[in-house]
């Protein structure tokens, strides 16, 4: 294990495993946390041969929410100085939720606060049995402000005002029936499971998974309406005239495996 706050590890395949690397406070966020963990992530929407996303964690927890280093000197912060601070790991969540590769959680403990908040930035989420959520920050006089967008998409309005006021605990299993996480497994199935859905990714088009993530937010929630009938039709016009788009209709009438899928993946 290195001394890097954040450890990067981009396989032959195209998965970048992202892991968070202070066990010793949980994976607690400081400002230095989310700094590298914001770089990381935009190096990784930037390079052509990352095509996975896997954010994980040493230790026992995913994350346990603000370092309390960190909570003992926002105590001495000013509202501007606040600002700042909240803005940041406000872009950390939106550059996650942004980014054009598809991105899994891998849960293997305790996600509490801003913890939730990065699994529900993720596209999908793994969780071992065992592993428990909380969105904690009333019991500390706080709310779960810049995360409450990712959190509340995931599991509606109705779980949300629930689980912000009694900041209780809830397993994995009801985590999962929430829609917050994807799949809840054994730990010792959870990188199979992981590497199950990795498969199942690698054999769709790169471009085509990012256009598909830009779709998704541009259809959600609004009603089907003239322009947007619009919109998806030119977006399929694009997608079909692109290299991507050819090479794909191309191998499946030739009943060949597509040229983005690696070798392994063609089956």
């Amino acid at each position: 294990m290195s001394d890097k706050v954040v450890e990067l590890n981009v396989s032959r395949t195209g998965v970048a495993t992202v892991t968070m690397n202070r066990p010793d406070v949980h994976n607690a966020f400081d400002e230095t946390l989310i700094a590298e963990l914001t770089r990381v992530m935009r190096s990784l929407d930037d390079d052509p041969a990352a095509r996975v996303v896997v954010l994980a964690a040493h230790g026992k927890s995913f994350s346990s929410g603000a370092d309390l280093n960190w909570m003992k000197r926002m105590a001495h912060y000013t509202e501007g100085d606040n600002l700042r601070d909240a803005l940041q790991l406000a872009e950390l969540m939106r550059t996650i939720d942004r980014l054009h590769k598809p991105t899994i959680a891998r849960v293997q403990g305790h996600a509490f606060g801003g913890g939730v908040g990065l699994v529900a930035c993720c596209d999908m989420a793994v969780a071992a049995k065992g592993a428990t959520f909380s969105l904690s920050e009333v019991r500390l006089g706080l709310i779960p402000a810049v995360i409450s967008p990712y959190v509340v998409r995931a599991i509606g309005e109705r779980s949300a005002r629930r689980y912000f006021l009694t900041a209780e605990r809830f397993p994995a299993e009801q985590a999962y029936h929430l829609g917050l996480v994807s799949e809840v497994v054994d730990p010792e199935w959870l990188d199979s499971s992981l590497d199950a859905l990795i498969d199942q990714l690698l054999k769709g088009g790169p471009k085509a998974i990012g256009a598909a993530k830009d779709l998704i937010r541009a259809v959600a929630g609004r009603p089907i309406e003239t322009a947007v009938v619009e919109d998806t039709a030119q977006r399929i016009a694009r997608t079909r005239a692109s290299a991507e788009g050819r090479e794909g209709i191309a191998a499946f009438l030739e009943k060949r495996t597509p040229s983005w899928v690696p070798p392994s993946e063609g089956n």
